[in-house]
């Protein structure tokens, strides 16, 4: 099927010999003399290119684009114009237009403009898949033979931005991507199984960050310049869709990413307890028994004392500094802190927590509708994408970008897309999520599960309720043996967390410094 061209311009007999070479290419162009005409004919027809005179008597090209756009917002139009002028640049710049061009224009240059409009994407995907397929094997050595966890932030940062660059290319590359991915995370569940209980130990070298380390190392020392500093947790980020809201948030702000690691199990009780109090679980039963809890594993129960454990954490290191908190979990509060944000800057910290993505995560689970419209990873990211977009999240970040400020972001932990099921044994007391377990006797299959007889060594609380752990390796997650089909179906390809994934443990933390 040729493409279809719609060329408007008052002066078109004099482009014949243009229209009879396009002709000759193979395209059919549909010529006519104002932009009337060619409103008309869009209305009625499919075309894939507009080519538009600027200055044309009557309806003018600017105006005409304007009616285009509105009748047929994603049909490309190129505008052609005599002078370079400044507006021109900007509709092209904003997307208006696709391209522009000066006259007097020739054949080769109207040849050229229609192939890298239609070519465009094609020319991209193949560019990309051509660098992808010749650093496959490099990428493979390094995930095989990783040195220090340094190595897996590479190693993860390099595989998130090929499933971005990939996701709109050939669906086979992108499972040849999905397979390097697996491999990846079942090499990490190795060095994870091999490395995390050094990292708890006293004398440990060379560890990295993790999340009771958030606060002392990336937030304090953003106080010590006196600018208001504003901490925002986005509960159950992954970096690749905190890579998505960094480029809308781009225009606003300079931004720089560092990465720490979650603790285990990669869940909200646990990690983001842990980011607050500066202190691991074990820990904070210890210090502080009245503000932690285990038998009741309600999410929002468990992290019920966030408030109390970060104005703890602020009078051991910070006593001179009264933190403020906000948990966010509906629109009416999104709404209020949107509209008293301004009065946040007296305050030299605050902290909010967003629980939007993680209640997206769980309401797929729940959702027909939602796993229809999200039904893998890439669409999932879209869904927060359109999120960010339209959210007060944003709008609140849009307002503080005129302020002199310091913003962090970060996350408790990542999830992870689980598809496939290991059986899991246990009492009645065993706790229900799918990705980590406590209990007492739990028994697992090793290839899906860290199994921890020892919770100490992981700094995990050990009680009646809480014997021993399972925490998921890979894409795995834990189904009973009673009733095994019914719920190996239900949670299968369901977005989940509290394992030991790349996407669960390697979180971004971000800086984000007003280009105002």
């Amino acid at each position: 099927m040729h493409n279809q061209i719609l060329w408007a311009d008052d002066e078109i007999e004099q482009l014949r010999p243009h229209i009879i070479f396009l002709e000759n290419k193979g395209f059919t162009v549909t010529p006519v003399t104002n932009g009337e005409d060619a409103l008309a004919l869009i209305q009625k027809n499919s075309y894939d290119l507009v080519f538009l005179d600027e200055q044309m008597p009557g309806m003018d090209g600017i105006t005409t684009l304007g009616h285009i756009k509105e009748a047929r917002p994603a049909l490309p139009v190129v505008m052609i114009t005599k002078s370079e002028e400044e507006h021109i640049m900007e509709d092209a710049i904003g997307s208006r237009i696709s391209d522009y061009l000066i006259k007097p224009v020739n054949p080769n240059q109207i040849l050229l403009t229609i192939k890298r409009i239609f070519d465009k994407q094609r020319l991209r995907n193949e560019h990309t898949a051509q660098v992808y397929l010749r650093n496959f094997n490099q990428l493979s050595q390094r995930i095989n033979s990783p040195g220090e966890w340094t190595d897996w932030i590479d190693i993860y940062k390099q595989l998130t931005q090929w499933e971005l660059e990939l996701e709109s290319g050939d669906e086979a590359l992108q499972q040849v991507l999905m397979d390097q991915f697996q491999q990846a995370n079942r090499e990490f569940g190795k060095f994870i199984q091999e490395e995390y209980v050094y990292w708890l130990r006293e004398d440990a070298r060379d560890r990295p960050n993790l999340s009771p380390d958030v606060l002392k190392k990336y937030v304090f020392p953003k106080l010590e310049d006196g600018k208001p500093c504003f901490f925002i947790v986005i509960d159950c980020m992954r970096y690749d869709q905190w890579l998505v809201f960094e480029n809308l948030l781009n225009e606003y702000y300079s931004i720089s990413t560092e990465f720490y690691y979650s603790i285990l199990p990669t869940a909200t009780p646990y990690s983001r307890n842990s980011i607050f109090s500066g202190l691991f679980p074990v820990d904070i039963e210890k210090h502080y028994p009245n503000l932690w809890t285990q038998h009741d594993e309600n999410e929002s129960s468990l992290n019920r004392f966030e408030d109390k454990l970060l104005e703890e954490s602020f009078s051991r290191f910070k006593s001179q500094i009264n933190p403020k908190y906000e948990k966010i979990l509906n629109t009416d509060d999104n709404k209020r802190l949107n509209d008293k944000i301004k009065n946040y800057l007296n305050n030299p910290f605050n902290a909010f927590v967003f629980n939007f993505v993680d209640t997206l995560v769980h309401s797929r689970s729940d959702s027909d509708v939602l796993k229809e419209i999200a039904p893998d990873v890439a669409a999932f990211r879209s869904l927060t994408r359109s999120w960010f977009t339209h959210s007060y999240l944003f709008q609140i970040l849009k307002t503080l970008s005129k302020e002199d400020v310091n913003i962090i972001i970060t996350t408790d932990h990542g999830s992870v897309r689980a598809l496939r099921d290991t059986k899991v044994i246990g009492d009645r007391d065993t706790s229900t999520s799918l990705r980590y377990k406590f209990g007492r006797h739990l028994k697992a299959d090793r290839d899906g599960a860290i199994i921890i007889k020892d919770p100490a060594a992981y700094k995990l609380p050990k009680n009646s309720y809480a014997m021993n752990y399972l925490i998921a390796l890979e894409d795995y997650y834990f189904v009973y043996p009673t009733n095994y089909h019914k719920y190996q179906n239900k949670y299968r390809d369901t977005f989940q967390h509290g394992g030991a994934t790349m996407e669960e443990m390697i979180l971004p933390i971000a800086f984000l410094k007003p280009k105002k």
